[in-house]
């Protein structure tokens, strides 16, 4: 029988095994539920001497590191089939490697996630000029997107969950985006150990917001090599096709036939050197798939992400319409990770929950505008296995 996560964590728990991990495996996790509250450590200084703060928490044999810095979750631990930890999430040991060159590793990411044609949309006749940073085009919110503001944050525990609240007042014309937003992000670790993200923010003029989480996953462990043989599946059968500068063309085109087709699991190298326009144009995949389930009132089925040398698991449910996949393409090789190892083209990938791209400019796509008196809100969950 292949043992699940919570198998492994209650049969080392009935054995009467303490709840730590020494060189790597997992001596007992106690029960599946019952983490203690946040804890809070300085984590660096900003060169305007802002602290920088991390929060370790964990809960149901998960365990989470996060920075106020972007929101970025700096490491999460998983068990693999037979118990052993690893982080599954790529990123840096410093603050000052986060600042100088992260690719969004980890981070929360705004006002709008992906890509807006050269940066520039039209909303009730004005026409708003953002932040480029992406050749002619605003990626990710611009050059100082959410992912580089110092988030507010405060831990909580209700009932057997744990987590934090994280805050912060975007202001009217930051990175061009009209209207003040205030935004609050709660992480949540729950006695499952799913971790669960729910987003919210309101605004006191129209505005455009997608907000998302860009961790890079390897579920055999940061730093361990490529994620190729990572089995994937994606909930979809339409993806938005782009252009050479992966702005989409506005087309919702059928993934049968194509490399795009995820509906059956499917080793993610498998058609990644397939020489078709689109996985061209991405490096590999980077692409908006279109989930079939739209829009929901609940968080559903998106994507199931598996590795096959540790057994670990990753499900997403969203109430989102869209999930990007990035397949890690321009991780270059000049980056070293948390474990000491350079992070290569692959060794990690992106499963970012969202909108789609360029919306604001699509009107035949979901709308992302809020308005005064609305508030934002959208879930996800992950849940992992082994």
């Amino acid at each position: 029988m292949e043992l699940n996560r919570r198998t492994v964590i209650a049969g080392a728990a009935a054995a009467g095994v303490a709840a730590t991990t020494v060189g790597g495996t997992a001596r007992a996790a106690g029960s599946a539920g019952g983490g203690g509250r946040p804890v809070k450590t300085l984590f660096g200084r900003l060169a305007d001497g802002t602290k920088v703060h991390r929060w370790s928490l964990e809960n149901g044999g998960t365990r989470m590191k996060v920075l106020s810095y972007g929101g970025i979750v700096q490491s999460l631990e998983l068990p693999d089939r037979r118990g052993r930890y690893a982080n599954v999430s790529l990123g840096f040991d410093t603050l000052e490697e986060y600042v100088a060159s992260s690719p969004y590793f980890g981070a929360l990411i705004g006002r709008y996630g992906n890509r807006i044609d050269k940066g520039r949309f039209t909303l009730d006749g004005t026409t708003h000029q953002l932040s480029v940073n992406d050749g002619e085009n605003s990626l990710h919110g611009g050059a100082q997107g959410f992912d580089k503001r110092v988030w507010d944050v405060e831990p909580f525990t209700r009932g057997s969950d744990v987590g934090l609240h994280l805050y912060h007042t975007s202001a009217d014309g930051e990175m061009g985006y009209p209207g003040t937003l205030r935004a609050k992000v709660t992480y949540t670790l729950t006695r499952d150990g799913d971790w669960r993200i729910d987003y919210e923010a309101t605004t006191d003029k129209a505005t455009v917001v997608n907000l998302t989480s860009h961790v890079y996953w390897n579920l055999a462990g940061e730093g361990s090599g490529s994620v190729l043989d990572h089995e994937l599946s994606i909930a979809a059968s339409r993806y938005t096709p782009v252009d050479s500068g992966l702005i989409p063309t506005g087309e919702l085109a059928k993934v049968a036939g194509t490399p795009f087709d995820f509906r059956r699991s499917k080793p993610i190298g498998r058609d990644i050197r397939t020489a078709h326009q689109q996985v061209l144009y991405g490096q590999g995949f980077d692409h908006n798939w279109v989930l079939d389930k739209g829009v929901t009132a609940r968080p559903g089925h998106a994507a199931t992400l598996r590795d096959p040398s540790s057994g670990r698991t990753l499900r997403i449910a969203t109430d989102e319409p869209g999930l990007q996949f990035y397949s890690g393409n321009f991780l270059d090789g000049t980056l070293v990770g948390t474990g000491g190892r350079v992070y290569r083209q692959g060794d990690g990938l992106c499963l970012e929950t969202q909108h789609f791209p360029d919306s604001p400019n699509q009107p035949s796509f979901p709308s992302t505008v809020l308005r005064p008196g609305r508030t934002y809100r959208t879930t996800t969950i992950h849940s992992f296995g082994a």
